[in-house]
Protein backbone atom coordinates (compact mmCIF):
# COMPACT_ATOMS: atom_id res chain seq x y z
CA UNK A 1 0.00 0.00 0.00
CA UNK A 2 1.03 3.35 -0.97
CA UNK A 3 2.37 5.55 1.95
CA UNK A 4 -0.16 8.08 3.29
CA UNK A 5 1.20 11.39 1.57
CA UNK A 6 1.75 9.36 -1.98
CA UNK A 7 -2.13 8.49 -1.43
CA UNK A 8 -3.50 11.44 -0.84
CA UNK A 9 -1.96 13.32 -3.68
CA UNK A 10 -3.32 10.61 -5.54
CA UNK A 11 -6.93 10.88 -4.19
CA UNK A 12 -6.10 14.60 -4.61
CA UNK A 13 -5.81 13.80 -8.53
CA UNK A 14 -8.68 12.12 -8.81
CA UNK A 15 -10.80 14.61 -7.48
CA UNK A 16 -9.37 17.21 -9.72
CA UNK A 17 -9.66 14.30 -13.11
CA UNK A 18 -13.12 14.47 -12.69
CA UNK A 19 -16.41 16.15 -11.27
CA UNK A 20 -17.23 13.95 -8.52
CA UNK A 21 -16.51 9.96 -7.55
CA UNK A 22 -18.13 7.74 -5.25
CA UNK A 23 -16.56 6.31 -1.98
CA UNK A 24 -16.69 3.05 -3.96
CA UNK A 25 -14.50 4.61 -6.63
CA UNK A 26 -11.92 5.81 -4.88
CA UNK A 27 -11.69 3.13 -2.44
CA UNK A 28 -11.31 0.61 -5.64
CA UNK A 29 -8.65 3.04 -7.80
CA UNK A 30 -6.69 3.56 -4.55
CA UNK A 31 -6.60 -0.13 -3.56
CA UNK A 32 -8.24 0.78 0.06
CA UNK A 33 -11.19 0.97 2.28
CA UNK A 34 -14.04 3.25 1.95
CA UNK A 35 -12.97 4.21 5.95
CA UNK A 36 -9.69 4.79 4.60
CA UNK A 37 -10.88 7.18 1.96
CA UNK A 38 -13.16 9.06 4.16
CA UNK A 39 -10.07 9.67 6.93
CA UNK A 40 -8.02 10.84 3.85
CA UNK A 41 -11.20 13.10 2.36
CA UNK A 42 -10.83 14.27 6.46
CA UNK A 43 -7.38 15.04 6.18
CA UNK A 44 -7.20 16.84 2.86
CA UNK A 45 -9.98 19.19 4.59
CA UNK A 46 -7.51 19.91 7.58
CA UNK A 47 -4.96 20.86 4.47
CA UNK A 48 -7.41 23.68 3.40
CA UNK A 49 -8.72 21.37 0.31
CA UNK A 50 -12.54 21.70 -0.08
CA UNK A 51 -13.63 18.50 -0.71
CA UNK A 52 -17.28 18.73 -0.78
CA UNK A 53 -19.24 15.69 0.14
CA UNK A 54 -22.86 14.68 -2.06
CA UNK A 55 -25.38 12.32 -0.34
CA UNK A 56 -26.98 10.25 -2.22
CA UNK A 57 -26.62 5.80 -2.23
CA UNK A 58 -22.50 5.10 -1.47
CA UNK A 59 -22.06 8.85 -1.14
CA UNK A 60 -20.07 10.64 -3.61
CA UNK A 61 -17.14 13.63 -2.81
CA UNK A 62 -15.74 16.19 -5.40
CA UNK A 63 -13.57 19.03 -5.10
CA UNK A 64 -15.62 22.02 -4.42
CA UNK A 65 -15.18 25.95 -5.29
CA UNK A 66 -13.39 27.81 -2.19
CA UNK A 67 -12.91 31.16 -1.48
CA UNK A 68 -9.06 30.61 -2.52
CA UNK A 69 -7.44 28.19 -4.75
CA UNK A 70 -5.83 25.81 -1.43
CA UNK A 71 -3.65 23.52 -3.74
CA UNK A 72 -1.92 26.49 -5.68
CA UNK A 73 -2.24 29.38 -2.83
CA UNK A 74 -3.44 31.79 -5.71
CA UNK A 75 -4.58 35.06 -5.42
CA UNK A 76 -7.91 36.15 -7.92
CA UNK A 77 -5.54 37.48 -10.18
CA UNK A 78 -2.65 35.21 -10.27
CA UNK A 79 -5.59 32.28 -11.38
CA UNK A 80 -7.30 34.00 -14.10
CA UNK A 81 -3.53 35.01 -15.45
CA UNK A 82 -2.49 31.34 -14.86
CA UNK A 83 -6.37 30.19 -16.56
CA UNK A 84 -5.40 32.49 -19.56
CA UNK A 85 -1.87 31.54 -19.97
CA UNK A 86 -3.49 27.70 -20.53
CA UNK A 87 -5.77 29.08 -22.76
CA UNK A 88 -3.04 29.88 -25.12
CA UNK A 89 -1.28 26.82 -24.19
CA UNK A 90 -4.39 25.02 -25.89
CA UNK A 91 -3.49 26.66 -29.43
CA UNK A 92 0.10 25.98 -29.01
CA UNK A 93 1.17 22.54 -31.32
CA UNK A 94 1.52 19.52 -28.88
CA UNK A 95 -0.32 20.58 -25.68
CA UNK A 96 -3.67 20.96 -26.61
CA UNK A 97 -4.80 18.37 -24.56
CA UNK A 98 -2.19 18.98 -21.98
CA UNK A 99 -3.56 22.60 -21.80
CA UNK A 100 -6.89 21.64 -21.83
CA UNK A 101 -6.92 19.48 -19.18
CA UNK A 102 -4.74 21.34 -16.66
CA UNK A 103 -7.52 24.10 -17.74
CA UNK A 104 -10.49 21.94 -16.88
CA UNK A 105 -8.63 21.32 -13.37
CA UNK A 106 -8.19 24.86 -12.29
CA UNK A 107 -11.77 26.19 -13.81
CA UNK A 108 -13.25 23.17 -11.36
CA UNK A 109 -11.84 24.64 -8.32
CA UNK A 110 -12.14 28.34 -8.93
CA UNK A 111 -14.74 30.33 -6.58
CA UNK A 112 -17.78 31.37 -8.60
CA UNK A 113 -16.88 35.15 -9.02
CA UNK A 114 -13.72 33.64 -10.95
CA UNK A 115 -15.60 31.50 -12.84
CA UNK A 116 -17.31 34.60 -13.85
CA UNK A 117 -14.62 36.58 -14.66
CA UNK A 118 -13.06 33.90 -16.73
CA UNK A 119 -16.28 33.44 -18.49
CA UNK A 120 -16.55 36.72 -19.68
CA UNK A 121 -13.12 37.29 -20.61
CA UNK A 122 -13.65 34.23 -22.86
CA UNK A 123 -16.86 35.38 -24.49
CA UNK A 124 -15.39 39.17 -24.52
CA UNK A 125 -12.09 38.27 -26.76
CA UNK A 126 -10.90 36.46 -29.69
CA UNK A 127 -7.85 34.90 -30.94
CA UNK A 128 -6.63 35.38 -34.42
CA UNK A 129 -4.24 32.43 -36.03
CA UNK A 130 -1.42 31.72 -33.97
CA UNK A 131 0.90 31.45 -37.54
CA UNK A 132 0.41 34.55 -39.86
CA UNK A 133 4.05 34.91 -41.10
CA UNK A 134 4.74 31.42 -42.88
CA UNK A 135 2.89 28.91 -44.86
CA UNK A 136 4.57 25.97 -43.07
CA UNK A 137 2.53 24.75 -39.67
CA UNK A 138 4.04 25.08 -36.19
CA UNK A 139 6.22 22.04 -35.48
CA UNK A 140 4.59 19.75 -32.69
CA UNK A 141 6.73 18.92 -29.47
CA UNK A 142 6.41 15.96 -27.50
CA UNK A 143 5.56 17.38 -24.14
CA UNK A 144 7.32 14.43 -22.29
CA UNK A 145 10.51 15.16 -24.46
CA UNK A 146 10.62 18.56 -23.20
CA UNK A 147 10.12 17.29 -19.44
CA UNK A 148 12.96 14.62 -20.33
CA UNK A 149 15.07 17.39 -21.83
CA UNK A 150 14.51 19.60 -18.88
CA UNK A 151 15.33 17.14 -16.09
CA UNK A 152 18.56 16.17 -18.77
CA UNK A 153 19.72 20.25 -18.04
CA UNK A 154 18.66 20.23 -14.32
CA UNK A 155 20.78 16.82 -13.65
CA UNK A 156 23.90 17.11 -15.94
CA UNK A 157 22.71 14.24 -17.96
CA UNK A 158 24.13 13.45 -21.40
CA UNK A 159 21.92 12.98 -24.04
CA UNK A 160 21.82 9.83 -26.83
CA UNK A 161 19.82 11.11 -29.38
CA UNK A 162 18.80 11.24 -33.29
CA UNK A 163 19.26 14.92 -34.90
CA UNK A 164 17.08 14.62 -38.42
CA UNK A 165 18.96 10.92 -38.24
CA UNK A 166 22.34 11.22 -37.28
CA UNK A 167 23.42 9.80 -33.79
CA UNK A 168 24.93 11.98 -31.69
CA UNK A 169 25.81 12.60 -28.24
CA UNK A 170 25.21 15.66 -26.77
CA UNK A 171 25.49 17.49 -22.99
CA UNK A 172 22.26 19.73 -22.19
CA UNK A 173 22.65 23.32 -21.21
CA UNK A 174 19.71 25.38 -21.78
CA UNK A 175 16.08 25.46 -23.53
CA UNK A 176 15.04 28.00 -24.90
CA UNK A 177 11.87 29.06 -26.97
CA UNK A 178 11.85 31.53 -29.52
CA UNK A 179 9.45 31.76 -32.75
CA UNK A 180 7.09 29.01 -32.26
CA UNK A 181 10.10 26.56 -31.71
CA UNK A 182 11.82 25.36 -28.83
CA UNK A 183 15.65 25.08 -29.13
CA UNK A 184 18.40 22.66 -26.69
CA UNK A 185 21.93 24.66 -26.26
CA UNK A 186 23.97 21.67 -26.02
CA UNK A 187 27.43 21.10 -26.35
CA UNK A 188 29.49 17.86 -28.01
CA UNK A 189 31.28 16.66 -25.65
CA UNK A 190 33.84 15.17 -28.38
CA UNK A 191 34.50 18.25 -30.15
CA UNK A 192 33.65 20.68 -27.58
CA UNK A 193 31.48 22.81 -30.26
CA UNK A 194 28.34 24.64 -29.05
CA UNK A 195 24.91 24.87 -31.09
CA UNK A 196 21.36 25.22 -30.32
CA UNK A 197 18.74 21.84 -31.81
CA UNK A 198 15.64 22.09 -32.76
CA UNK A 199 13.65 19.85 -30.15
CA UNK A 200 11.40 18.81 -32.77
CA UNK A 201 14.15 17.24 -34.81
CA UNK A 202 15.81 15.15 -31.43
CA UNK A 203 14.42 11.71 -31.17
CA UNK A 204 15.98 10.64 -27.50
CA UNK A 205 17.36 7.35 -27.15
CA UNK A 206 17.48 5.41 -24.27
CA UNK A 207 19.45 5.07 -22.13
CA UNK A 208 20.61 8.56 -22.33
CA UNK A 209 24.25 9.47 -22.17
CA UNK A 210 26.65 9.60 -18.78
CA UNK A 211 26.40 12.75 -16.11
CA UNK A 212 28.82 15.36 -16.83
CA UNK A 213 30.82 18.39 -15.28
CA UNK A 214 29.51 20.88 -16.74
CA UNK A 215 31.25 24.07 -18.26
CA UNK A 216 30.55 27.75 -18.47
CA UNK A 217 29.79 29.27 -21.56
CA UNK A 218 31.14 31.65 -23.40
CA UNK A 219 28.10 34.19 -23.58
CA UNK A 220 24.40 34.23 -23.22
CA UNK A 221 22.98 30.90 -23.90
CA UNK A 222 19.51 33.38 -25.52
CA UNK A 223 21.47 35.55 -27.69
CA UNK A 224 23.52 32.59 -28.89
CA UNK A 225 20.21 30.65 -30.27
CA UNK A 226 18.84 33.91 -31.55
CA UNK A 227 22.13 34.42 -33.79
CA UNK A 228 22.65 30.69 -34.69
CA UNK A 229 19.37 29.74 -35.83
CA UNK A 230 19.78 31.66 -38.98
CA UNK A 231 22.69 29.00 -39.70
CA UNK A 232 21.51 26.25 -38.36
CA UNK A 233 17.61 25.96 -37.24
CA UNK A 234 15.97 26.24 -40.02
CA UNK A 235 14.16 24.22 -42.86
CA UNK A 236 15.76 26.73 -45.27
CA UNK A 237 19.22 28.49 -44.93
CA UNK A 238 20.63 30.58 -47.39
CA UNK A 239 23.49 33.22 -48.11
CA UNK A 240 22.56 36.41 -50.01
CA UNK A 241 25.02 38.85 -51.11
CA UNK A 242 23.61 42.71 -50.38
CA UNK A 243 24.87 45.58 -52.47
CA UNK A 244 25.62 47.29 -49.50
CA UNK A 245 27.98 48.21 -46.77
CA UNK A 246 26.86 46.04 -43.68
CA UNK A 247 26.00 48.26 -41.18
CA UNK A 248 23.27 49.35 -43.30
CA UNK A 249 21.72 46.15 -43.69
CA UNK A 250 21.96 46.01 -39.87
CA UNK A 251 20.27 49.31 -39.91
CA UNK A 252 17.12 47.09 -42.33
CA UNK A 253 16.83 44.09 -39.98
CA UNK A 254 15.88 42.76 -36.80
CA UNK A 255 18.90 40.86 -35.26
CA UNK A 256 16.48 37.84 -35.01
CA UNK A 257 16.60 37.39 -38.80
CA UNK A 258 20.24 36.46 -39.66
CA UNK A 259 23.80 37.49 -39.14
CA UNK A 260 25.25 39.87 -41.31
CA UNK A 261 28.99 39.54 -42.79
CA UNK A 262 31.11 42.23 -44.18
CA UNK A 263 32.50 41.79 -47.72
CA UNK A 264 35.46 44.62 -49.31
CA UNK A 265 33.63 46.20 -51.72
CA UNK A 266 30.88 48.00 -49.19
CA UNK A 267 28.92 44.54 -49.87
CA UNK A 268 27.73 42.02 -47.32
CA UNK A 269 26.52 38.43 -47.08
CA UNK A 270 23.33 38.18 -44.41
CA UNK A 271 22.97 34.48 -43.29
CA UNK A 272 18.80 34.16 -42.83
CA UNK A 273 16.96 31.34 -43.33
CA UNK A 274 13.27 30.37 -42.82
CA UNK A 275 10.28 27.86 -42.90
CA UNK A 276 10.26 27.49 -46.91
CA UNK A 277 11.93 29.46 -49.86
CA UNK A 278 8.51 31.27 -49.79
CA UNK A 279 9.13 32.73 -46.45
CA UNK A 280 12.61 33.51 -47.08
CA UNK A 281 11.71 35.42 -50.49
CA UNK A 282 9.70 37.55 -48.82
CA UNK A 283 11.97 38.64 -45.89
CA UNK A 284 15.05 39.64 -48.15
CA UNK A 285 12.63 41.53 -50.58
CA UNK A 286 11.72 43.13 -47.83
CA UNK A 287 15.23 44.75 -47.30
CA UNK A 288 14.45 47.07 -49.80
CA UNK A 289 18.47 46.65 -51.16
CA UNK A 290 19.74 44.92 -54.39
CA UNK A 291 20.56 41.41 -53.46
CA UNK A 292 22.04 37.69 -55.59
CA UNK A 293 20.80 34.80 -54.42
CA UNK A 294 23.26 31.93 -55.76
CA UNK A 295 21.97 29.12 -53.49
CA UNK A 296 20.16 26.77 -52.36
CA UNK A 297 18.96 25.89 -55.66
CA UNK A 298 15.85 25.99 -55.02
CA UNK A 299 15.62 29.56 -53.20
CA UNK A 300 17.33 30.96 -56.80
CA UNK A 301 14.03 28.82 -59.15
CA UNK A 302 11.68 30.54 -56.75
CA UNK A 303 12.98 34.64 -56.91
CA UNK A 304 13.38 33.81 -60.40
CA UNK A 305 9.31 32.89 -60.60
CA UNK A 306 8.48 36.15 -58.38
CA UNK A 307 10.58 38.34 -60.51
CA UNK A 308 8.64 37.12 -63.95
CA UNK A 309 5.36 37.41 -62.08
CA UNK A 310 5.97 40.31 -60.73
CA UNK A 311 6.70 41.93 -63.81
CA UNK A 312 3.42 39.93 -65.23
CA UNK A 313 1.88 42.13 -62.59
CA UNK A 314 3.16 45.83 -63.61
CA UNK A 315 2.01 47.57 -66.66
CA UNK A 316 4.04 47.81 -70.17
Amino acid sequence: MASTSARMLALLGLLQSRPDWSGAELAERLDVSDRTVRNDVARLRELGYPVDAVRGPGGRYRLGAGARLPPLLLDDAEAVAVAVGLRAATRTAGFEESGASALAKLEQVMPDRLRRRLAALRSASAAGPANTDSNVEDPVVDPDTLTALADAVRDHQGLRCFYRDQPLELEPYRLVAWQRRWFLVARDPATGAWAPYRVDWLVLRVPGGRRFAPVDFPGDLTDFVVREVARAGWAVHARIVVDAPADEVLRRINPTVGTVEPLADDRCVLVTGGDSVEVVAVWIGMLGLDFHVTEPQALVDHVRTLATRYARATPP
